[in-house]
């Protein structure tokens, strides 16, 4: 059997912590940021977790 692959464009937006959870970037902060508040920035700036429901998916494709 072939190695199995991992999604490339997975691979450059998860990242898995020492917890064993996977870390992501909140969207909505690239462009068009004149409407948001200096707050809203602020908070998209950190990182979040995957949600429970995702969490399988993401490690499909990432295949961990």
């Amino acid at each position: 059997m072939p190695k199995v692959k991992t999604k490339s464009s997975a691979k450059k937006r998860f990242k898995l912590t020492g917890s064993g959870l996977i870390k992501r970037k909140h969207a909505f902060k690239r462009h068009i940021l004149t409407k948001k508040t200096t707050k809203q920035k602020r908070a998209l700036t950190h990182d979040a977790l995957v949600s429970p429901s995702d969490e399988g998916r993401v490690r499909a494709m990432l295949n961990i």
